[in-house]
């Protein structure tokens, strides 16, 4: 315990500070070689024209030396004059962030001031947002920044927002106690100076990838470039030494403020990334390609870690804490700090537009279910069909008894992704094997295909054992089954019929061939459309960005263009053809069975079945995917009451 009591702190903050000043001091001697380099010739110069005024050097060859190391020293110098004006000229990188404004947020002002005075640091010039589970201080006195200098160039204090609206305002105060302490080691010259140093090399690192240079400057952008990463690997130990030696002594000082505290905000913090990664992958994602953006992403990551300490039986101990006051009441509107912020994360992860628009326009959580989920499903129906008709697959007429054209169907879907059974592709009689269950038309069509369900070992994969019947187990369902009287050949079939290299024969044909080449073929068509979609997304997105006159400053920089953290993992032919598969069984629960679009907050889009989430349907669309089995499918749209011969309504 002897970090956290008075001696050890002052020792532990002492010696970090230490470490900090001496690799700022090593870094300023790269600078300091790499100026004694540049200014070597020109010295060599004046000692050569030294020794020729006082009779020393003299003669044709010292007058032609004298001459190349003129010209050698006049070439260096105005390199390194390059250099260093590009250097100093170059825009550091900042992150896109909100600026929080001491009207919008004077409690929090006040907070962050009252902790750097129990601290003994100067207080941080500025506050912002940021759309991430982070707090970190930046440095932006430079002139590009066009910050504000009020407070002696002290950096700006950048905050998460799903801290604001999870953590109470304890726990905020602890978990920012070691940021602001950085404040102090940031205000030491030499420290300062290091940052700078290293901050020009790394924008200018990133000058020759800038817009608007022509042939002869991006040349020389590209030297300099070159010189500048020579200069960063040379200081680049010695800085990542100092930003830890800083660190430490922020550390130290700040166990003398809510130490016991700061131990019960971390799990916090860990929590609320975890809810915050979840959000956006699972909920806000499917919105933005939607042209939708959730308005309020800040409060929705309460929402998702409620029901995430719920579901993990957590909620008891969350329970106290919620009812303490939340640190987001420590700004004036709430509600506009998480538009802003919400906006600034689908820029961030998505690369939308930076203001709202016509095809870009808020979403509130309350209308995610039609705004969102529904489109969603109907839009990915609509292009799994537009496939199909290119593809030259068939439409299927609706209902024998209903006038009504043929239309959209998920009855054309299963039928074409369906693929025949090993019987049928055998040769068998119907009255050999007792095939006749698969007509669906006796009374032994369901339990046949209940039977099959559970054969594939779908339900056992969810843990629901209630998908196949009700009153009975898994293993009533499964042992005597229709299908084992057909599979072992000698007791059903006719001796001679039976080979065993032919079955090896199958085998081999099975790995080499697809299980399903209807699904192969119609999800490598399906990818090929996706991603011309998301291609001309993307032009529509670049060309706005390109018209605004702030794209220019805000959507681009040393850091890359927007998305700077794209979401989006890579999807196979697969999972797009599943997740197509599963919008039009949905589209035909909503339209013909008691089902509606709904929010999962840890999940995203979810259909309700009687107000109840139906979590076993990726399964059943999985093996019609990938075994061409629809069976088990066709048992949940049997139990449910959707109707797949009924058209649905597409976008």
């Amino acid at each position: 315990m002897n970090g956290v009591s008075g001696t050890g702190s002052v020792v532990g903050e002492e010696w970090g500070a230490r470490a900090a000043h001496s690799r700022a001091l090593a870094v300023l001697r790269v600078r300091g070689r790499a100026l004694g380099l540049a200014v070597l010739p020109a010295a060599v110069a004046v000692v050569l024209y030294a020794g020729g005024v006082t009779g020393h050097f003299t003669g044709t060859a010292w007058d032609t030396a004298r001459w190349i190391v003129t010209v050698l020293a006049v070439v260096v110098l105005l390199a390194a004059a390059a250099v260093a004006l590009v250097v100093a000229r170059a825009r550091p990188a900042a992150t896109p962030t909100v600026e929080l404004a001491e009207t919008a947020a004077p409690d929090l002002y006040r907070l962050v001031r009252d902790l750097a005075d129990r601290l003994g640091v100067p207080a941080p010039a500025a506050i912002a947002l940021t759309p991430d589970c982070d707090s970190w201080l930046e440095d932006r006195t430079h002139r590009a920044h066009r910050l504000r200098r009020t407070s002696g160039g002290a950096p700006v204090l950048v905050i998460g927002s799903p801290f604001l609206w999870w953590m109470r305002v304890g726990e905020l105060r602890a978990v920012l106690a070691p940021v602001v302490a950085g404040t102090g080691p940031a205000a030491q010259p030499d420290i300062a100076a290091a940052r700078r140093f290293v901050r020009g090399l790394d924008a200018a690192v990133a000058v020759p990838q800038g817009p608007g240079l022509d042939p002869v400057r991006r040349l020389g952008a590209r030297g300099v470039g070159q010189v500048a990463r020579v200069l960063l690997r040379a200081c680049r130990g010695h800085a990542g030494e100092m930003e830890r030696g800083v660190a430490a002594a922020g550390s130290e000082r700040a166990q003398a403020v809510d130490y016991g505290v700061r131990i019960v905000a971390q799990e916090q913090v860990g929590l609320a990334y975890a809810g915050w990664d979840r959000l956006l992958t699972r909920v806000a994602l499917p919105a933005w390609r939607m042209g939708r953006w959730p308005a309020k992403l800040d409060a929705g990551v309460v929402s998702a870690l409620t029901e995430l300490s719920r579901r993990d039986r957590l909620a008891e101990g969350f329970s106290s804490r919620l009812g303490e006051r939340p640190a987001c009441d420590l700004l004036e509107e709430p509600g506009a700090v998480d538009e802003a912020t919400s906006l600034l994360a689908a820029r961030l992860f998505h690369g939308g537009p930076a203001e709202p628009g016509p095809d870009w326009a808020p979403v509130e959580w309350s209308q995610y279910p039609e705004e969102v989920v529904d489109r969603k499903w109907r839009t990915d129906a609509a292009r799994l069909h537009r496939v199909l008709d290119d593809l030259g697959v068939p439409a299927t007429g609706t209902d024998l008894n209903s006038d009504d054209a043929p239309g959209p169907t998920l009855t054309r879907v299963m039928a074409h992704l369906t693929t025949p059974r090993p019987e049928a592709a055998e040769g068998r009689e119907p009255d050999a094997d007792g095939a006749s269950d698969a007509d669906g038309a006796s009374g032994a069509g369901p339990a046949a295909d209940k039977g099959l369900g559970s054969d594939k070992g779908l339900d056992s994969d969810t843990g629901l054992g209630s998908d196949t019947g009700s009153g009975t187990g898994l293993g009533s369902e499964t042992d005597p089954g229709p299908k084992i009287g057909p599979d072992p050949g000698p007791e059903t079939g006719p001796g001679p019929e039976t080979d065993p290299d032919a079955d090896l024969d199958l085998l081999v044909e099975d790995d080499d061939e697809p299980v399903n080449p209807a699904a192969e073929a119609l999800a490598g068509a399906l990818s090929a459309l996706v991603a011309r979609d998301e291609a001309a997304r993307e032009a529509r997105v670049a060309a706005a960005a390109e018209e605004s006159a702030r794209a220019a400053e805000q959507g681009s920089g040393p850091d890359g263009p927007l998305p700077l953290f794209p979401l989006q993992p890579p999807r196979t032919g697969r999972d797009l053809l599943a997740d197509h598969v599963t919008a039009m069984v949905c589209c035909a629960a909503v339209d013909t069975a008691e089902a509606a679009p709904g929010l999962d907050w840890l999940d995203g889009p979810a259909l309700l079945v009687g107000g109840e989430r139906a979590a076993d349907l990726g399964p059943r669309v999985l093996a019609l995917v990938e075994d061409g089995d629809p069976e088990p499918l066709r048992v949940w749209l049997s139990r449910t009451g959707v109707r797949p011969e009924k058209p649905v309504r597409l976008v």
